[in-house]
């Protein structure tokens, strides 16, 4: 994906937006993680593609992923990892999961290589429609970015990537939208669609090298 020939399309959000839709609706909910009973755990050899970090940002994988710990990870066939992981979350749309449940459900999702220099912890959470218990199309993931401990102080989530099907008509370049309190960049990439929210305190060049370094989430080591 290349900056050039981007289309810039400058709009404001609907006071709506902030709702149901909104950019970060739901990301910055806490949901209960413990569930009771034992889990085997899949090991995954993985290879970091990250070198060097451009300028201003650091590896995706020197932050702290907070659900890389989870209590009651769940592992198994994607039909059971969306059903065990839903319950985990007891009717909750957002449920904290960890990468390798992330990976299973969505096979092939993406996250940024890099991210901004600051930011110290990223939240990762399925997404559900709650009223079938299977994971939500338009929004089937969502990572928050911190520079504080998570949810703790919201304004300390600088940015938010959400994570959905791609529809049939994909976009060939990256499209970027200035939004209330920030910047969105939404692309496709296969069967996905990424929407990465920017706050407004992050320099624009960092939004677009995290949206130019995605990568398979799987070859982002876990350290």
């Amino acid at each position: 994906m290349k900056r050039s020939m981007l289309v810039l399309m400058v709009a404001a959000l609907l006071a709506a937006a902030c709702g149901e839709n909104g950019l970060l609706d739901g990301v910055g909910v806490r949901t209960q993680d413990a569930v009771v009973g034992t889990t085997t755990t899949t090991v995954f050899v993985l290879v970091d593609e990250v070198d060097v970090a451009p300028q201003g940002t650091v590896a995706a994988n020197s932050v702290l992923w907070l659900n890389d710990s989870l209590e009651g990870e769940v592992t198994g066939s994607q039909t059971e990892v969306i059903s065990r992981v839903f319950n985990r979350g007891k009717g909750n749309r957002f449920v904290q999961s960890s990468r390798i449940e992330m990976e299973l459900v969505l096979p092939g999702i993406e996250f940024p290589r890099v991210v901004p220099r600051g930011v110290t912890w990223i939240t990762s959470q399925l997404v559900y429609d709650v009223a079938s218990g299977t994971i939500d199309t338009g929004t089937s993931a969502a990572f928050g970015l911190w520079e504080v401990e998570p949810y703790t102080i919201d304004e300390g989530r600088v940015g938010v990537l959400r994570v959905g099907i791609a529809p049939e008509e994909k976009l060939a370049e990256i499209r970027a939208e200035v939004v209330v309190d920030g910047l969105s960049l939404t692309w496709d990439d296969l069967d996905y669609r990424y929407e990465l929210f920017c706050r407004e305190s992050l320099p624009e060049d960092l939004c677009w090298k995290m949206a130019e370094s995605s990568t398979p989430l799987i070859v982002i080591n876990r350290s």
